[in-house]
């Protein structure tokens, strides 16, 4: 056996590896753990045969026997620990699957701990993709036991990295399904998965997966997340490969970036719902005619476009596009007389921002402006709906390009606006992550200490919480300036809402950087560099030639104020040229020891003495600069010898020479004159703004003059379809009345006309009524006194007219008389309640028994000539009746046309 085992431990590790022996694959898996951990980088030999053959670690992984595999998995881990990145893509492509069946769902702790480390391995190395997308099949096996494995094994890994690391979203797609799985380890397991990621992304991770639960699973959900709520936010505990190596190469600095991380993860909203949403096509879902109905003039057809709008748009995160038109109309929409249709419209400006995030910044300049007009509303629903329409689009871009609108607002002249602006502002400054600079702070102090004096109470407690809040980001120190003029109440009203205010940006000045650690320079260093500025030493004074000299001794006595005059003022000890001391050449020394020029080392004393011979000519001395300036010149004698007789030359920017002087002075007064340039263009600069600012004012003015005139004449127009209505009634009541006047004008023809044809009733069967005159034209005579022969009543008249005419008949007595008449009825009148013609009843009067007998023959012979209803020997009083009846019509035309008149 011993033998053996030797040989078996003389065979190569890859032999070994696929060895039939269980025992020999063992300790082969030893043997290469052992040998990974000596390696002395990842480019040793040893990896080479595993790199080159990775399926040599599938057997490994899973193999039959669990000593062998527990082993096997652990030279995985040292495989993939020592051999790197490359070690870790060649051989997860083959692993993972195995490791997911065979390790994680194996029965030993250990054999689990060490799968859980290969896969942790994996993703440390490279990235957690692949290992993701190569466990979430396995979630679909049909054993149980592999997809609560699997399921520890995610929890286990966003633990350790975090969803910043690994990406969420594919898990929390895949929760649903193993939340409704049979087996109670597997929904055990989906429950930490998911109490894992929410304390990673709080309420955010709802919008993938939270709907598609049912309500019984939402509600132990929801108290699993109350004790997570109580937590701290999670930290990252495992770091990548790629961060141990930043990490190791600047600790402080890696330090400092891990403090700037935690402090942007504790502030909420961290990872939001807009990072896990799939974006939306908001434009394919738009209505077609939504651009039509936005143009009705009915408010609930903008209404219906709006409310389809938002519905469309109410998403986490909206797909980018070209929403000009739609933001257009929105922004239309902002000014409609209907606050309903103002609401919808900030609602979907609110949802448009949020779902498109940077994308909606370019739309800010014609959003904004409207929503903070119409911010006069009073009603607090619009008031709220304009906020979170703001809030919103200030998300989108940032303090810098909304401040300037917010200022400009800060001075509208309606109260409502200014109070709704000021509270705008400060949701900005509470919100924003960066710092304003130090202009905008400047223009924000100026505005706020302003509205400090205002006199309504909102807007000066609005104006101090402004400051107090710039004041938490900026600190005292920079606010300082702007609060010296105010009073102490004011003061401390300030310092209350900076101890109250909670800001998430702070003002970070960036650190200087020190200077460049360098050796001390020496001394001819140091002399170099003091004698770097002056402007003579750019370019030494060459020294005079021979023939300046000879030109300079013949020179005769010029006067002594002539020359030295405007250089008396200089010092002795900076009189006269040290250049040529230090140059080689011709400078100096070819001057003969015998010229009148001084030497510079010469005593002051020898040289008073020559003071005759010294002065050159000022031409000389312009034409030729410094060339031509002497190098002796005359000094006053109070000098001492001690004094000027220094071995040491003065400093090349003692002196200047005229030249100089003259460019020195050219370029003062050109600076002065680009300073009056710059103060002139200072002065045009805020002249401009303030006329800027009046444009700006008058615009304000007319946009809100049309607004109030666009009401005026949408009012107008309300009234003109209103008084259409009523003159379409009146029309038509005109045309009923004169279809009556017709029917009436009909109905008096046919009445003359039938009693033109109609022969006389018999004048047995009426009697005249006088009893009843006072109320009636024709009645019937009978004992029963409203019945007719045919023993009917005759249906009651319905249209009266009073007449004051009364006609006697034959003289008769009092019972001859008859009352006026006040009803008259037509033909067709009495044909429509009910009295057919045969059924008539032709006037009649109370009549006496003499008179009621039957008509004589000559009264009978008579009628048909004549052509008359004749009653009894009474041919003259039907005309009478009949001409009555007829002036009694033509009063009432008349009095239907006066009423037709007055409509």
């Amino acid at each position: 056996m011993a033998d053996q085992e030797e040989d078996f431990s003389s065979l190569p590790l890859p032999d070994r590896f696929t060895h039939k022996n269980w025992k020999v694959r063992k300790q082969g898996y030893d043997d290469a753990a052992k040998t990974f951990e000596t390696t002395p980088d990842e480019s040793d030999p040893a990896f080479r045969p595993f790199l080159q053959d990775s399926g040599l670690w599938k057997g490994a992984v899973a193999d039959s026997n669990v000593a062998a595999q527990q082993d096997g998995i652990n030279a995985l881990c040292a495989f993939l620990k020592f051999g790197g990145q490359d070690a870790c893509r060649r051989s997860r492509s083959v692993t993972i699957a195995p490791i997911v069946e065979k390790g994680l769902s194996s029965t030993r702790a250990a054999t689990k701990q060490s799968a859980l480390e290969a896969l942790l391995l994996y993703i440390e190395l490279d990235k957690s993709d692949p290992i993701i997308d190569d466990l979430l099949p396995s979630l679909g096996n049909k054993q149980p036991k592999i997809i609560a494995a699997t399921l520890t094994a995610l929890t286990s890994i966003f633990h350790a990295y975090g969803v910043k690391i690994v990406d969420p979203k594919p898990v929390l797609k895949a929760l649903p399904k193993v939340f409704g799985h049979a087996d109670k380890n597997v929904r055990a397991e989906a429950q930490s998965l998911a109490v894992e990621l929410y304390r990673w992304l709080r309420e955010a991770m709802k919008t993938l997966f939270w709907n598609d639960l049912k309500p019984v699973q939402q509600q132990d959900l929801e108290k699993l997340f109350e004790a997570v709520k109580q937590e701290p936010p999670p930290k990252q505990e495992r770091l990548l490969r790629s961060q141990q190596a930043v990490e190791a190469v600047s600790s402080t600095a890696q330090e400092d970036a891990e403090a700037e991380v935690e402090a942007e993860d504790d502030q909420p909203g961290a990872t939001d719902a807009f990072d896990l949403a799939e974006p939306v096509d908001v434009l394919s879902k738009v209505p077609a005619d939504f651009q039509e109905k936005m143009a009705s003039t009915k408010w609930k057809d903008r209404k219906e476009a709006l409310d389809a709008l938002f519905a469309a748009a109410n998403t986490d995160r909206i797909k980018d596009g070209h929403y000009e038109d739609v933001v257009a109309s929105l922004a239309k929409s902002m000014k409609d007389a209907n606050i309903a249709v103002v609401t919808v419209a900030a609602n979907c400006i609110e949802c448009l921002a949020k779902g498109l995030r940077h994308g909606f910044a370019k739309y800010r300049g014609r959003t904004m402006p409207p929503i903070m007009e119409r911010l006069k509303e009073k009603k607090q629903s619009v008031a709220d709906a304009l906020g979170a329409a703001l809030d919103a689009v200030f998300a989108s871009t940032g303090l810098s390009e909304c401040l300037e609108d917010i200022l400009e607002f800060l001075k509208h002249k309606n109260p409502q606006v200014k109070a709704e602006t000021l509270k705008f502002l400060i949701r900005c400054l509470k919100t924003t992550r960066e710092a304003p600079s130090k202009p905008e702070v400047k223009q924000i102090a100026e505005t706020a200490t302003k509205l400090l004096a205002d006199s309504s109470e909102p807007t000066r407690a609005g104006g101090a919480e402004v400051l107090g809040t710039v004041m938490k980001i900026m600190g005292d120190r920079v606010m300082g300036p702007y609060l010296d003029g105010l009073d102490d109440i004011r003061k401390t009203k300030i310092k209350e809402y900076c101890d109250a205010a909670e800001v998430k940006a702070k003002d970070k000045p960036k650190p200087v950087a020190p200077p460049p650690k360098a050796a001390p320079p020496t001394q001819s260093q140091k002399k170099t560099m003091t004698k770097k500025p002056a402007l003579s030493a750019k370019k030494p004074p060459p020294p005079p030639s021979v023939y300046a000299q000879e030109k300079q001794s013949p020179v005769p006595k010029a006067p002594a104020g002539k020359l030295s005059g405007p250089k008396s003022i200089v010092p002795p000890s900076k009189i006269g040229l040290q250049a040529p001391k230090k140059t080689s050449g011709l400078g100096g020394a070819a001057a003969p020891p015998s010229s009148s020029v001084n030497s510079p080392r010469r005593n002051i004393s020898s040289q008073s003495a020559d003071e005759p011979s010294t002065p050159a000519p000022a031409s000389k001395l312009n034409q030729r600069g410094l060339a031509g300036r002497p190098l002796g010149r005359p000094v006053p004698t109070s000098f001492s010898a001690s004094t000027t007789s220094t071995s040491d030359p003065a400093p090349p920017t003692a002196t200047l020479a005229p030249a100089e002087r003259l460019e020195l002075e050219e370029l003062r007064s050109d600076r002065e004159r680009l300073a009056r340039a710059n103060e002139d263009l200072r002065s045009a600069h805020s002249r401009l703004q303030s006329q800027i600012h009046e444009l700006q004012h008058q615009n304000a003015q007319l946009i809100e003059d049309h607004t109030r005139d666009v009401l005026s004449i949408k009012a107008k127009e309300t009234q003109l379809v209103r008084a259409r209505g009523d003159a379409e009634n009146a029309e038509a009541a005109v045309g009923r009345l004169g279809r009556e006047l017709e029917r009436l004008k009909r109905e008096v023809k046919r009445a003359e006309q039938h009693r033109e044809r109609s022969p006389p009733p018999p004048a047995s069967s009426y009697s005249r009524d006088t009893s009843a005159a006072g109320g009636r034209i024709y009645s019937d005579g009978s004992s029963s006194g409203g019945v007719n022969s045919a023993g009917e009543r005759p249906p009651p008249q319905q249209k009266r007219v009073d007449s004051s005419a009364s006609l006697n008949e034959n003289g008769g007595g009092g019972g001859g008389g008859r009352g006026p008449r006040s009803f008259v009825s037509s033909p067709s009148e009495e044909k429509e309640n009910g009295v057919s013609e045969g059924e008539k009843i032709p006037p009649s009067r109370n009549r006496s028994p003499a008179k009621t007998a039957a008509p004589t023959q000559q009264q009978q012979q008579q009628q048909p000539q004549s052509g008359r209803r004749e009653f009894s020997g009474e041919g003259d009083e039907p005309w009478k009746r009949a001409t009555e009846v007829t002036t009694q019509l033509k009063a009432r035309i008349e009095l239907m046309r006066v009423r037709l008149s007055f409509v």
